[in-house]
């Protein structure tokens, strides 16, 4: 993986442990040579990504609405900032650039970012890892809501495994390192679905 999209809220909230798991994830990332393409704004946790992992001599694409951009919300350091009209197009831009997608803690738009990853994959746009940096237990009742779409027949079988979760960076890195593709709808025929 040479380039991983990572998604984060730009929130900064009280707790100042997801701005620090922000900031490792930056500079862990840069050490190990993979570029980071994230949202592209300065604050929150987002902000620490990107300048954890430019401090640590990382390449970071960051891809932002125009709307966001006028609402001076921009990172101006990055080494690259592509500016686009929608936030579809900021999402298509993430999984054109990256080798797989990494999602922290955030709100709405995080989430939103995560399952669309995930919905793209079952259907067969892309065969790139989804995975979760579960720190602190923060998407505790997302997997268990994962595993409950899954147990009731919403989420087929064969796709139960494309959302890979784990507690520590090293260890999802490595499960997404060995992902191996599941079967896409796409690929799949009627008798099947």
């Amino acid at each position: 993986m040479r380039h991983l999209a990572v998604y984060c809220g730009s929130a900064t909230p009280p707790d100042t442990a997801y701005i620090a798991l922000a900031r490792m994830v930056g500079d862990a990332l840069a050490r190990r040579g993979i570029g980071v393409v994230y949202g592209g704004g300065h604050r929150g946790l987002m902000g620490a990504l990107a300048d954890a992992a430019l401090a640590a001599g990382g390449e970071v694409t960051g891809i932002i609405p125009r709307a966001l951009v006028s609402a001076e919300l921009a990172h101006s350091g990055l080494t690259r900032l592509e500016i686009v009209e929608t936030m579809h197009e900021r999402k298509a831009r993430f999984t054109d650039l990256s080798d797989g997608f990494v999602t922290l803690p955030g709100g709405v738009g995080t989430m939103d970012e995560l399952w669309e990853a995930v919905s793209w994959a079952q259907l067969g746009y892309h065969a790139k890892p989804v995975g979760i940096l579960n720190h602190g237990g923060f998407f505790d009742g997302l997997l268990a809501f994962n595993a409950h779409m899954v147990a009731t027949g919403f989420i087929r079988a064969e796709h139960a495994g494309i959302l890979i979760a784990r507690d520590t960076l090293d260890a999802l890195l490595d499960a997404m390192a060995t992902y191996r593709p599941h079967r896409a709808i796409f690929a799949m025929t009627a008798a099947d679905l």
